[in-house]
């Protein structure tokens, strides 16, 4: 079995604290390799079959300050074949007209540049307007609200991980 890539994004710590969760609850670092992407190039993510992306949706709808940093760079990587899955941190009630976007804007991307999303999550038990990451009425992946929801954080991740296993063949 191939590692798993987890590429993350943080401001406040919030994203950082998820992806360690989402990897203790897929077996540790025998089955993910969690890095915050500040310390990566783009091209690093070309060295997985399957990975995790997660990221904040910062200020009114935008990308986290490392992935807008890398965002055009992944233009230059090969996603063909690799399943991807994604979460991300966000506020809905402060910011429910762009709850989750930069979620939303990583997936459009990458899945326009080959690569296949896996992870889709419901958006029943959330208040919110509007969001750049529902596709098809589900969220593209795990959407976490650590300030209003942080309640179902633990169930919300050992339901997704479940589903990531099946969905990445572990």
């Amino acid at each position: 079995m191939s590692k798993i890539g987890l590429f993350y994004g943080t401001e406040t710590g919030k994203t950082e604290t998820a992806a360690e969760m989402i990897q203790s609850e897929l077996g540790g670092d025998q089955v993910v390799e969690l890095m915050d992407i500040a310390d990566y190039e783009a091209t690093a993510l070309e060295e997985y079959d399957c990975l995790i992306i997660g990221s904040p949706t910062w200020n009114m709808g935008d990308l986290q300050s490392d992935w807008e940093g890398i965002f055009d760079d992944l233009d230059n990587v090969n996603f063909q074949g690799k399943k991807v899955a994604y979460f991300g941190t966000g506020d809905q009630i402060g910011y429910s007209d762009n709850f989750q976007d930069a979620m939303g804007m990583l997936e459009e991307k990458i899945s326009q540049l080959g690569a296949k999303t896996v992870g889709h999550w419901p958006i029943d038990g959330y208040d919110f307007n509007d969001s750049k990451a529902v596709k098809n009425g589900k969220f593209v992946g795990l959407a976490l609200d650590e300030d209003n929801q942080s309640d179902l954080t633990d169930e919300r991740i050992k339901t997704w991980v479940s589903q990531l296993k099946t969905e990445f063949s572990l």
